[in-house]
């Protein structure tokens, strides 16, 4: 990156402005008295007589008809606040007078004096009386020293006469290490900026500053690509459970690394993995063809020459149509259940329902996981096509295989008295179905990766390549990408434990 370039001007302008704002911000709150302020302004300043000098039309009966010197009256309504930090007391008015502030109506004749103030405040009352300073005469008003909190204010409403509406009205007085001024309100009860124009002004400067340059590193993409990027074409196959990780890291890794077209079409962990062999032997010794299979568990004996990455631990997770009560089974529920011994829930104190079994076909690593893991032995054979109806009358149970997580979470939800399993965090976001633990062990990320859980239902998940490919291929540089790279923020939002973390290591140590 240039010395030079807009960026960087823009930021060290950003830092010399806050320098010099902050500077002259304690400048001036040093110098200026802002801690104790009373603010006033003008809420109403109306006409009541005829009004004929403004040339305004005014309807009026009674007193204004009929008293002297009463035909051009004016009524004012006055707000005076404090707008400050600090609360104010008598003591802080420094007139030398009885009173502590006074107002003046320019060219214009005070008749009478109202007060009222908000009923919280009703002690502010006690104030105004002769003794203390209240009065007027001729064009003037008094007002007494009436101690203040902060935003607290007292209205005064005034009657005038002799003079024009918006005449000149003043308010003066003093106030120790504070300052009286005027207040501008677009509507009569609005309160007071909270913050000076000068304080307005340097936070607005500062922020567009600072956006800016925001907008100026986001827009500009000159950043190198990530170190080991590789050109080329690589196809990634096998476990569909693991697919939704592989896409997006597929479509990040092209994203950060120009030139790499990566496609993903899993078709199951074991027809991945011998699509990979089939793929090298046809090689031969051309050397490692451009596809990674990932399994649900290790691959089929027989294959020495795939070479095995171990990438993540998977849990996976049984499901029941949510028709079906039940939460937990033991695992030997689940091994008559699979066996075929189990025709209805009632049998397990569930509801009377006859048991369907929805399983994934003979390529799937999720069911291979759930053999070795749960049940222990292979599943029953298939007797159903459809899920529903029993095509092979000589079997006990329905049973019926789907080629897809996602098939067999819709199977389920929608077939009273289905069981069936699947990756958890697919699992997690299906509706329609509920989750079943498993000896009491529920299945759960965080509590296997702390070791505090058990549950048997999980495996590491194995990403295969035939022979070692070389170190500047897509292959090799997908994997660290996947494995150790920006692969481990997204295989964790998938709901899986990435190797290369001090837990997952430990996990994936296992056999």
């Amino acid at each position: 990156m240039e010395l030079l370039s807009a960026e960087n001007v823009v930021a060290v302008g950003t830092a010399v402005l806050g320098i010099i704002a902050s500077g002259v911000m304690v400048w001036y709150e040093r110098r200026t008295p802002r801690r104790k302020r009373i603010g006033y302004r003008v809420q109403m300043d109306n006409p009541i007589g005829d009004d004929v000098r403004m040339g305004r039309a005014n309807v009026r009966l009674g007193l204004f008809d009929e008293a002297p010197d009463m035909s051009d009256a004016t009524l004012v309504l006055l707000r005076i606040e404090n707008d400050g930090s600090q609360g104010i007391d008598r003591d802080d008015y420094t007139s030398p007078e009885v009173h502590g502030l006074t107002a003046v109506f320019t060219a214009r004749v005070i008749r009478g004096v109202s007060v009222t103030q908000p009923s919280d405040t009703d002690h502010l009352m006690d104030h105004f009386t002769p003794s203390r300073g209240f009065g007027y005469d001729g064009n003037t008003l008094r007002i007494p020293r009436v101690p203040l909190n902060p935003r607290d204010h007292f209205k005064l409403l005034v009657l005038l006469s002799g003079g024009d509406v918006e005449s000149e009205i003043r308010l003066s007085g003093g106030i120790r290490d504070g300052v009286v001024h005027m207040n501008r309100s677009a509507t009569p009860d609005d309160k007071p900026p909270l913050f000076s124009r000068a304080a307005r002004l340097i936070t607005i400067m500062l922020t567009v500053s600072v956006l800016t340059l925001a907008t100026l590193v986001v827009t500009r993409d000159d950043a190198r690509p990530p170190i080991g990027c590789a050109t080329g074409e690589l196809t990634l196959t096998g476990s569909t459970a693991f697919a939704p990780v592989l896409r997006e890291v597929a479509k990040k890794y092209e994203g950060d690394c120009e030139g790499a077209t990566i496609e993903v079409d899993p078709h199951g962990s074991t027809a991945g993995v011998r699509e990979l062999a089939a793929a090298g032997a046809q090689q031969g010794t051309k050397g490692s063809p451009p596809i990674v299979a990932l399994s649900d568990g290790p691959k089929p004996s027989g294959l020495p020459e795939l070479r095995e990455n171990r990438v993540a631990v998977s849990v996976f997770a049984l499901v029941v149509n949510d028709d079906i009560g039940l939460t937990s089974l033991s695992t030997e529920d689940v091994r008559r259940i699979y066996r075929g011994e189990v025709k209805n829930w009632s049998e397990l104190n569930g509801p009377d329902l006859p048991v369907h079994l929805v399983s994934r076909d003979a390529n799937s690593g999720t069911r291979q996981v759930f053999q070795r893991r749960v049940l222990g032995r292979g599943e029953i054979a298939n007797s159903s096509v459809d899920c529903v109806q029993k095509d092979d009358p000589t079997l006990d149970v329905i049973r019926c295989e789907l080629d897809s997580t996602d098939q067999v979470l819709t199977t389920v939800a929608g077939l009273p008295g289905a069981i069936g399993y699947s990756e958890l965090n697919a699992a997690d976001d299906a509706k329609g179905l509920h989750l079943l633990q498993l000896d009491g062990h529920t299945p759960s990320v965080d509590a296997i990766e702390h070791g505090t859980n058990p549950y048997p239902y999980r495996e590491i998940e194995y990403a295969y390549t035939y022979g070692r490919p070389p170190a500047d291929s897509l292959a090799s540089s997908f994997l660290t990408y996947l494995a150790r790279g920006n692969g481990q923020d997204i295989i964790r939002t998938h709901g899986h434990i990435p190797c290369w973390t001090p837990e997952g290591l430990e996990l994936c140590a296992e056999d």
